[in-house]
C-alpha cells in the first residue's frame, strides 16, 4: 500500500474515533457522563442498568478497539504486532471490566475515582496511545528484533 493510501487512511481513522466522541455518545446508555460532569464529590453515583451498560460498555470499547488496532495495523504492517495488540485489548477489556464491577457493586462511595478512570480507559482509546509510541520505540530500539 502506498504511504500517502496509509495516511490517509490514518486519518480517516483518527477522525472516525473523534466522531464516536463527539456524535455517538448520545446513542450509548452511560449515566455516569453527566455524573461525572455534575459535582460528583457530593452526590452518590447514580443508580445503572449493569446488564445495559456493561452492554455499551463492550460494544463502545469494540469499536474503538477496531479502529485502533487498524490504526496500529496501517503504521506498523505487522502481523505478530497485531496479534499482541488484539490479546492485549481482550485481556484489558476483561480485567477493567470485572475491577470496574466490583467497584460498582462493593464500593461505589469510596472509589469514586477509581470508578472515573476505569471507565475512562473502557469508553476512549487510551491504549492507542500508549502502544503508538511504544511500538514505535521497539522499532528503532531494536529494529532486528523487531515483533515480527
Amino acid at each position: 500500500m502506498k504511504k500517502t493510501t496509509r495516511i490517509g487512511l490514518i486519518v480517516l481513522m483518527l477522525f472516525l474515533l473523534i466522531s464516536i466522541r463527539a456524535f455517538l455518545e448520545p446513542f450509548f446508555y452511560d449515566p455516569l457522563i453527566n455524573y461525572y460532569k455534575s459535582n460528583y464529590l457530593m452526590n452518590s453515583i447514580p443508580e445503572l442498568k449493569l446488564g445495559a451498560y456493561f452492554l455499551n460498555l463492550f460494544l463502545r470499547y469494540s469499536i474503538n478497539s477496531i479502529i485502533s488496532i487498524l490504526i496500529i495495523h496501517l503504521i506498523f504492517n505487522n502481523f505478530r504486532t497485531i496479534r499482541f495488540v488484539v490479546k492485549f485489548y481482550v485481556f484489558a477489556f476483561i480485567i477493567l471490566s470485572i475491577l470496574l464491577f466490583l467497584f460498582l457493586q462493593f464500593e461505589p462511595l469510596s472509589n469514586k475515582l477509581m470508578i472515573f478512570y476505569l471507565r475512562r480507559f473502557l469508553i476512549q482509546p487510551l491504549f492507542l496511545f500508549i502502544l503508538l509510541p511504544a511500538f514505535y520505540y521497539q522499532k528503532l530500539k531494536f529494529k532486528d528484533n523487531f515483533i515480527k
